[in-house]
C-alpha cells in the first residue's frame, strides 16, 4: 500500500507543520494522529483520523475506513493494545482505548454523521456487512 502510506505521510507532515491543522478534504475537521503498534508486526505506525471531541479529555474515533467492508488496521491494533499515544493539535499524550457498544456507540456515531455527513454514507456502505466501531480515547494522567 505505498500510495496509502504516502498519502498518510503527507497528511502527517501537514498536520505537524501547521499546529494540527490540515487542508484539502480535512479542512476544518478535527484530526488526530494516532500512534499504534502493529499487533503482529510490532512496527510503530501513525494514522491520521478524524475525531469527535467528547467531555473532559475524551475523544472519539471511528473505524469507518471510508465505508470499506473491513475495519482499518489501526482499529485492530488499538483494541488489542488497549492504549496508544495521540497528537491533538500541538499536544502529544497517552490514552486508554475503550470500544463503545449499544446505545452509547449509536448516539456518538449519529452525532459524528450529523456533523460530517460522509460518515452517514460510510454507514450505508457497510450496512449488513459490519457495524463501524467507535472507540473512546481517554487521556492518561
Amino acid at each position: 500500500m505505498p500510495e496509502a502510506n504516502d498519502w498518510n505521510s503527507k497528511i502527517i507532515a501537514e498536520f505537524r507543520g501547521n499546529d494540527g491543522r490540515v487542508g484539502g478534504q480535512f479542512d476544518g475537521a478535527p484530526l488526530v494522529l494516532v500512534h499504534h503498534k502493529g499487533q503482529r508486526s510490532g512496527r510503530d505506525y501513525v494514522s491520521p483520523v478524524m475525531y469527535l471531541p467528547g467531555e473532559s479529555e475524551r475523544i472519539y474515533v471511528f473505524a469507518s475506513k471510508a465505508g470499506a467492508p473491513t475495519n482499518p488496521d489501526w482499529y485492530h491494533n488499538l483494541t488489542a493494545a488497549g492504549n496508544a499515544t495521540v497528537e491533538v493539535g500541538t499536544d502529544t499524550y497517552a490514552v486508554t482505548v475503550t470500544e463503545l457498544t449499544g446505545e452509547e456507540r449509536d448516539r456518538i456515531y449519529a452525532e459524528q454523521a450529523r456533523r460530517y455527513p460522509g460518515f452517514g454514507e460510510y454507514e450505508e456502505k457497510t450496512k449488513g456487512v459490519r457495524l463501524i466501531p467507535v472507540l473512546a480515547l481517554d487521556r492518561v494522567r
